[in-house]
């Protein structure tokens, strides 16, 4: 089995469609947010989010925060992509896995990783490793 299918419970994986535009990503993250929302009701809950497979290898998890940050757990077999991340951001790879973004910089991020999309799932409960180095 693999480790990280225990470390969160899945939903349904959907094909990327490349996403063109600002509006287009919105529109993407609010459904996805209503879908969530719907998923969870009114139990309470952490690590819910947005889990992005990459084409060339790993995932990518997505949560914010009660701030309205974002934490994204970066899985190994994903590190390639950290460079992209570090450009559409500004803000320098983790010392650990997990990255902490500020909010204002999740389109852009979304913008940036677009091409190297190959699915994404909701996800209700994710296991962040902050602790790990």
């Amino acid at each position: 089995m693999n480790p990280s299918s225990e470390q969160h419970h899945s939903q349904t994986e959907h094909p990327w469609i490349i996403l063109e535009t600002p509006a287009e990503i919105e529109g993407w993250m609010e459904l996805n947010n209503q879908e969530l929302q719907k998923l969870i009701g009114n139990q309470p809950s952490e690590g819910q989010g947005i889990c992005l497979r990459l084409t060339h290898g790993g995932e990518l998890y997505l949560h914010t925060n009660s701030d309205g940050d974002i934490l994204l757990d970066l899985s190994e077999e994903g590190t390639w992509v950290a460079p992209v991340i570090t450009a559409c951001t500004q803000v320098p790879a983790p010392r650990g896995q997990i990255w902490l973004l500020p909010q204002h910089v999740l389109i852009g991020l979304l913008m940036g990783l677009n091409p190297l999309i190959a699915s994404s799932r909701l996800v209700v409960k994710h296991a962040y490793r902050i602790q790990k180095f």
